[in-house]
């Protein structure tokens, strides 16, 4: 059974591989409060496989969900979701890849999306890949974006009031409880 999304200040932080269902337990977090939901997505789809994922994303939400589209502005999103709205923001891997290839400050626009959480008072999901279990990526941008990953994962984990790791489509709880 799935209980309250929210933790001390209304973030639950979920983590995991790829395809290891976060995003459905993430979505099911938020759907077991009350409406209005949103959906902060941060994909673009910039091939037909991205295009195909991202629709198989929409199709298996229930009728309901607000969509707000932020490749790159997940800070101003967070800040135009109705206060009392349940929000998810999915995913943030995705969202860092945009950002840094982009023209961000990342260290800016982290800062930003920090204090956008701890102005949010209503429950907020985050969901991102957790990308240092695997191998050493073989070159220095690669290498670059896992460190970032990491940096980003633990700040945010820090102000969450619950981190959750699924693997296998199975919640682990890291912080707080279920």
């Amino acid at each position: 059974m799935l209980s309250d999304a929210t933790g001390g200040e209304g973030i639950t932080f979920v983590l995991g591989g790829a395809r290891s269902g976060k995003s459905r337990y993430a979505e099911r977090l938020v759907t077991a409060r009350p409406r209005p939901w949103v959906y902060i997505a941060t994909a673009e789809a910039r091939d037909d496989e991205m295009a195909a994922r991202i629709a198989e994303h929409k199709a298996r939400r229930e009728a309901g969900w607000q969509t707000i589209e932020a490749p790159h502005e997940v800070p101003q999103a967070l800040d135009a979701a109705p206060p009392e709205a349940a929000v998810l923001v999915d995913c943030l891997t995705l969202w860092l890849s945009n950002v840094m290839h982009g023209a961000f400050d990342v260290g800016k626009i982290t800062l930003r999306l920090e204090e956008a959480l701890q102005r949010r008072k209503g429950t907020t999901v985050l969901v991102s890949n957790e990308v240092g279990l695997g191998i050493v990526p073989d070159n220095a941008l690669g290498r670059a974006f896992r460190d970032t990953q990491g940096t980003l994962n633990q700040r945010l984990a820090a102000i969450a009031g619950r981190v959750v790791l699924v693997v296998a489509g199975q919640p682990l709880f890291v912080k707080g409880t279920s």
